[in-house]
């Protein structure tokens, strides 16, 4: 039965097939990817954006170390390491036969930059403060060595990240729109709001590490148009796609679904500038008013484990703190008629454009309203989120976003990050576990700055996602898990 919405969805996926041609079924060295959000440039140390890690790490810029699929970390443009036993020094060998696209060398000296200007002054890499922890010496050539002022056993996972990819200092000011590192692939075109080209280095080091001459991405938003493009051919692969239409992929023979796990977590983010949001009783109202399963059933079709804290089962020292703030209605009235503040209270919930933030706010706005507390819903476009709401305009009052990185407690320990959470017992703790080697312990202080995170009501910590991919049958390579948000393009075929 054809209707206004399917008439739509399939114009919408027959214009955007005139403007990047399908390969799968005639051409064996190229492969279409499909990607909900679009990157908002191409050089992920000066963008906080997941989406430009999906696009250019492993591919066109490289780290030091690579991330595995199960999380193993293994070398990448450096050969090797060592560790100090008090776990404060690295020392890196390099790779000699690296060069970047644009001619010019790698060595200790590129990565020396790179890393100082990851941690400088000036630096917008989100992950400044772990670089600028890191005293950068380049022994010669090819060795560096990194002098950590924390004790950071995660340190070589952390360089596999997108952050700490390797660049070029002639390229820097450019590398957003034209991108220049030493992976197999380099920018062929960029259609913007349309698609991107990807083609393989012909003077790469490794020809065979790159097995496809071209990938393109596609940016479709809309769950409709995702499911179509799969169906028209006009996309092969499609990570991360939205969760709705998993379904009606189940038993065509033409598909493979993966569901792959990951260290995400999903919540709903606080602004504790905002006034009723400065009290600890009004946030622990709506935590109390969300039930996490309708939320992971309405925002993620069932694909979510329930989180409390701003850490998932799995990881290293998790404890389960779910039932600190339990779905409790009669609680979170209470707790809003404690905080004396008069309702409705008005309050506006910011909305990127991913369906899990889109689905999920509908249903938090029902629940939230049976406490008193009417939401106000804004949609925005994905750079609109960055810049007013997590890029220092902070104008919001609630946000659902999917935090991405698997070890990132210490935005937490940051007061001018996003959502200006500001504890000094928490900096407190999180010192001191940077500052503990000994596993065990280190663990035990995981799981106390979980259980403050929790009892803080710091944000509210809604669940943690599973992510499906959905791709033609024949597609080989892609991840079956998702220690980080990455496409391994290097190790995509066809079979």
């Amino acid at each position: 039965m054809l209707n206004r919405r399917t008439v739509l969805t399939t114009g919408a996926a027959g214009a955007l097939s005139t403007a990047l041609p399908a390969f799968a079924q005639n051409r064996k060295d190229a492969m279409v990817l499909g990607m909900t959000l679009e990157p908002t440039g191409l050089d992920p140390t000066v963008s906080a954006a997941a989406s430009i890690a999906e696009v250019t790490l492993y591919s066109i810029y490289e780290t030091l170390t690579k991330i595995q699929p199960d999380g193993r970390v293994v070398p990448l443009l450096a050969e090797s390491w060592d560790v100090s036993p008090d776990l404060k020094t690295y020392t890196f060998r390099l790779r000699k036969d690296v060069k970047f696209h644009n001619g010019e060398p790698f060595n200790a000296q590129t990565v020396k930059f790179a890393f100082e200007r990851a941690g400088g002054e000036k630096s917008t890499n989100k992950d400044k403060r772990t670089f600028a922890n890191l005293g950068v010496q380049a022994v010669d050539d090819y060795t560096v060595v990194l002098l950590n002022k924390e004790i950071d056993p995660d340190l070589p996972f952390a360089l596999g990240q997108a952050t700490a990819v390797i660049v070029e200092p002639k390229s820097v000011d450019t590398n957003t729109a034209k991108p220049v590192g030493t992976g197999p692939y380099q920018l062929e075109s960029y259609n913007k709001g349309s698609a991107l080209w990807l083609r393989k280095w012909a003077a790469y080091r490794n020809p065979a590490a790159a097995k496809l001459s071209r990938i393109g991405f596609r940016f479709i938003s809309d769950p409709a148009a995702q499911a179509a493009s799969l169906l028209a051919g006009d996309v092969d692969a499609f990570p991360r796609i939205a969760t709705r239409v998993v379904a009606q992929f189940k038993g065509n023979p033409q598909f493979q679904t993966i569901l792959a796990g990951s260290r995400a977590k999903t919540i709903l983010a606080f602004n504790h500038r905002r006034g009723p949001l400065k009290d600890l009783r009004v946030r622990r109202a709506i935590l109390a008013a969300i039930d996490r399963k309708m939320v992971i059933d309405g925002a993620a079709d069932g694909f979510g484990t329930p989180i409390g804290s701003h850490y998932v089962p799995g990881a290293p020292g998790y404890v389960d703190t779910t039932g600190i703030n339990p779905f409790d209605l009669d609680k979170a009235k209470k707790l809003m008629a404690e905080s004396g503040i008069k309702t409705p209270l008005e309050l506006t919930m910011t909305l990127p454009p991913p369906p899990y933030a889109r689905q999920g706010g509908e249903v938090i706005t029902a629940q939230l309203a049976k406490i008193g507390i009417a939401v106000k819903t804004q949609n925005v476009e994905w750079a609109q989120w960055l810049s007013g709401t997590y890029g220092g305009g902070f104008n919001f009052d609630l946000s659902i976003v999917s935090h991405v990185e698997p070890f990132d407690l210490n935005n937490y320990a940051k007061p001018d990050y996003y959502w200006g959470y500001d504890s000094k017992e928490y900096r407190a703790l999180y010192d001191k576990l940077m500052a503990t080697g000994n596993l065990a312990e280190r663990n035990k202080l995981l799981g106390d700055a979980q259980r403050l995170l929790a009892t803080d009501a710091a944000n509210g910590f809604l669940y943690q996602p599973q992510f499906p991919t959905i791709a033609k049958k024949n597609v080989k390579g892609l991840w079956t898990s998702l220690p980080i948000f990455a496409n391994d393009l290097g190790a995509l075929s066809w079979g």
